[in-house]
């Protein structure tokens, strides 16, 4: 009778904790606030940092700058940048894994926030070796805690049906833009201003405030969370130790050879990763693709959804792109006043989040709008639009490269306009994006599309990364008008496909 009765009163939005809610949703809420706050906090505040932190001391850097830096060049940079974000998101699909078949969700995230938070305090400790490490545990604890996060997010709900669920992950992805706006204006300015490593720290110190958070109110979370949803029996455990310990043990040998020749670079380690995060979503996609168990439907949405990731990778490509190429941009050729007050460059990298929290609401209310007159524009046609603007951005973009070519520095509206541009083409693609994968994908694979969906990210860094270190100038109009002419060519093979692409669709709109 208890259990009913709790049950029926989380059906109806009343709390059995203590009847106690955060904004009306179940308590658990805030403590995955909290915890995705500052992860986003600390991942914002570092990642506003590192392209200027490894030029810095370099011939690339701002004149008159902050030395102390790894004194590389932006092609470098740029390069490092773009595989770092693109293994926090490829490592999204095992940390999902791990989550399912080791530790469960609630393990997962708490080990998940520790690594970052060592990670973050690898990266305060001068030195190269400390900075590799340190990004690479970030990385993989970021991919670790994305892929669990959200689930538990879901477990404190009645079933898809709830009708708080929707407003739940709203306040969620809330905290996310939070953190990602407030990260820039503290970390960027200690670490631009006072010392990179003291910022490096600080994202240590957010990470740890997160986990703090997330350990405190544990006791309000579903007890699904902590369950293991398909445990590895021993047999598969043994097996995939194996098969882990052989690659470990052949990369060991081929990477001790090429360092003992004398022959190691950095692009030894970066255009293996970035192939491999080109290599594993065709893979993926081809698997699903092949799979006979799938019925005629299933593969016929699989074959329409394709259009959709590859339009995805290449915006991100371009997206992603603000904290290289037009962070570096801002550092050497936008004015940093405003008012006659000063400020430093990676405050632009709060830009884009308070932009989202300005739009997105405008955004629901006009697709609410146009859908309540029958009108809103279908996935295939919003997809054409976030390619057009993205495409756009970067024609703007244009404009203040050049001139700045004779030295001179631009006005911080131009970057803040194109960050809007920007803006309404991620909020035309990404939340859309996210609903097309769970609504097209095969009933097999119900939980890993939306790792394939994390997927577009890898490739259209991926492509970045490849494009910097075999030459291409980045930072020159060249360059970004081949880009935004690929993305504007990719929103047009949709929008004239469109017919197509729906039939594909089956059922989806």
């Amino acid at each position: 009778m208890a259990s009913s009765l709790t049950k029926g009163a989380a059906k109806q939005g009343t709390p059995a904790d203590g009847g106690k809610t955060f904004f009306g949703h179940p308590r658990g809420l805030a403590p995955l606030f909290m915890t995705e706050m500052w992860e986003r906090f600390s991942y914002y505040g570092m990642r506003a940092l590192l392209v200027l932190y490894l030029i810095s001391g370099g011939p690339d850097a701002k004149p008159g700058s902050q030395g102390g830096g790894l004194a590389m060049n932006v092609a470098t940079a740029s390069a490092i940048y773009s595989i770092y974000v693109a293994m926090v998101y490829l490592l999204a699909m095992p940390g999902g894994w791990i989550g399912d078949r080791i530790w469960g969700p609630r393990k997962a995230v708490a080990i998940a926030a520790a690594v970052i938070m060592t990670g973050h305090l690898a990266l305060a400790v001068p030195g190269q070796a400390g900075f590799f490490a340190g990004l690479a545990l970030v990385a993989v604890g970021s991919g670790l805690l994305k892929a669990n996060i959200s689930t538990m997010v879901g477990h404190l709900y009645d079933g898809p049906q709830d009708p708080r669920r929707d407003g739940g992950f709203t306040l969620f992805y809330m905290g996310i833009n939070i953190g990602a706006f407030a990260a820039p204006l503290v970390i960027g300015t200690v670490g631009q201003d006072v010392s990179w490593h003291l910022g490096f720290a600080l994202a240590a110190l957010g990470m740890a405030l997160g986990l703090v958070s997330f350990l405190i109110g544990t006791r309000h979370l579903s007890p699904q969370s902590s369950v293991v949803p398909s445990p590895l029996q021993a047999e598969e455990r043994a097996m995939w130790l194996r098969k882990g310990l052989i690659w470990v043990a052949v990369a060991a040998v081929f990477y001790g050879v090429v360092a003992f020749t004398g022959h190691f670079t950095l692009n030894w380690a970066v255009i293996p990763l970035a192939l491999l995060g080109l290599i594993i979503p065709i893979t993926v996609l081809a698997r699903i693709k092949r799979d006979k168990e799938l019925t005629d439907t299933e593969q016929t949405k699989v074959s329409g959804y394709i259009w959709f990731f590859v339009a995805a990778a290449l915006f991100w490509m371009i997206f992603d792109q603000a904290g290289s190429t037009m962070s570096v941009f801002a550092d050497k050729k936008t004015n940093g006043q405003v008012f006659g007050l000063d400020f430093p460059s990676s405050w632009f990298q709060s830009v884009n989040p308070l932009w989202v929290m300005a739009l997105a609401p405008v955004m629901a209310w006009l697709w609410l709008r146009l859908a309540r007159r029958d009108r809103e524009p279908s996935t295939t046609v919003k997809f054409s639009m976030a390619m057009f603007f993205i495409g756009a951005s970067f024609v703007v973009f244009i404009i203040p490269m050049m001139m700045a070519s004779d030295g001179s520095k631009v006005s911080p509206m131009w970057l803040l306009s194109i960050y809007m541009i920007q803006t309404i083409g991620e909020l035309s693609l990404s939340p859309v994006g996210l609903s097309v994968t769970t609504k097209m994908a095969p009933q097999k694979y119900a939980s890993q599309m939306l790792g394939v969906w994390f997927l577009a990210v890898t490739a259209g860094d991926c492509i970045t990364t490849l494009l910097s270190t075999g030459g291409a100038d980045l930072s020159g109009p060249p360059v970004l008008a081949v880009e935004a002419g690929m993305a504007v060519l990719a929103g047009a093979a949709v929008w004239l496909s469109r017919k197509k692409i729906i039939a594909l669709m089956g059922d989806v709109r």
